[in-house]
């Protein structure tokens, strides 16, 4: 640990996706939002998620997994965050982790993921998670379970299935994006690139696999930029659904980030801290600047031509957001708009 820049009251948003950043400053900027999902969630998932812990994983402390106690202390520490979660260890093969609940967030470690990493790989994992709480992720990612488990009551909200759809499509690109954010911040405790690395490549090809890194980023840039229009549009289908990028391409986004300079700029002391004065609104104008820089230098052919697209998508998505906007609005017990 003494080797380590510890990064004394950073903001989470220092660090932040652009299109993660983009989406949450939107939400938040909903009056009583916020207060309205923490409400719902409070009263039904969060103590629910909470038992089920208790009564089926083990309770890390300072005589169960103290390696993992050791470690969560090491990255609350490095990202100067005073709350320590609890932590769970469950019983799994799936090689897998989560934080949940909403006033109390807590992290669960599937048992084969403590057994098959070593110390750098174990504390980027916990680094990761800790990013979901530290940055609120957990409340919005349990609002998207909510919905995902709506269908049943699909006639009795007022939504069609379409939008409904939108919906729960749009929060799962942000899911997806979010965990791009908590990729770097995970960086930003081991402050080892090739620790991040190896845990991802790992995720692809197993523990017991000959893996180079070299290699593994000429596979990304060749899934990224090869093929043509029809084989992004697969791409696309194949994402769809899924709560986490490919470890192929989150790899490739966080070397991207690293040689971009900004986690250098952290590490010099150069971040924004808690507690510092902000202007949400700029603060979303940005985030949604830098987004489109990023669409626009993709290099995907389907990236391409929605880009082309665009200007011309722009009133059917002003429709469906005012639609998303009545739904939320009759969903928290507001009205409709005029």
């Amino acid at each position: 640990m003494k080797d380590k820049v510890r990064l004394l009251d950073i903001d989470p948003r220092g660090w932040e996706h652009p299109a993660d950043k983009a989406a949450l400053l939107a939400l938040k900027q909903l009056p009583g939002f916020d207060d309205a999902v923490k409400l719902l969630i409070g009263l039904t998932t969060e103590k629910s998620l909470r038992l089920l812990s208790m009564a089926s994983a083990v309770r890390v402390s300072d005589r169960q997994f103290p390696r993992v106690k050791r470690l969560l202390e090491d990255a609350c520490y490095i990202l100067d965050w005073p709350q320590r979660p609890e932590v769970f260890v469950a019983q799994s093969p799936v090689m897998n982790a989560g934080a949940s609940g909403v006033e109390e967030p807590f992290i669960t470690l599937n048992s084969s993921i403590v057994e098959a990493l070593d110390d750098g790989e174990l504390l980027t994992v916990i680094a990761h998670e800790l990013a979901h709480i530290m940055s609120g992720h957990v409340l919005y990612k349990t609002l998207l379970w909510i919905l995902l488990n709506l269908t049943t009551g699909a006639n009795r909200i007022p939504l069609s299935d379409i939008a409904l759809q939108g919906i729960v499509a749009a929060l799962r690109e942000w899911d997806r994006k979010s965990e791009l954010s908590a990729d770097r911040a995970s960086l930003l405790v081991t402050q080892d690139e090739r620790v991040v690395y190896s845990l991802l490549m790992k995720l692809t090809g197993g523990i017991r696999g000959e893996m180079v890194l070299e290699e593994f980023l000429v596979q990304a840039e060749e899934y990224e930029q090869g093929g043509n229009v029809l084989d992004s549009i697969h791409k696309l289908l194949n994402v769809v659904g899924k709560s986490h990028p490919f470890p192929v391409l989150r790899l490739k986004e966080l070397k991207v980030w690293k040689d971009g300079g900004v986690y250098d700029e952290i590490l010099s002391g150069s971040y924004r801290r808690r507690g510092d004065a902000s202007d949400l609104k700029k603060e979303l104008d940005d985030a949604v600047r830098e987004y489109r820089e990023e669409l626009a230098g993709t290099k995907d052919p389907l990236g391409e031509t929605i880009q082309k697209l665009g200007k011309a998508a722009q009133q059917a998505g002003k429709a469906a957001g005012e639609q998303a906007e009545d739904f939320f609005r009759q969903l928290f017990g507001g009205n409709k708009r005029d």
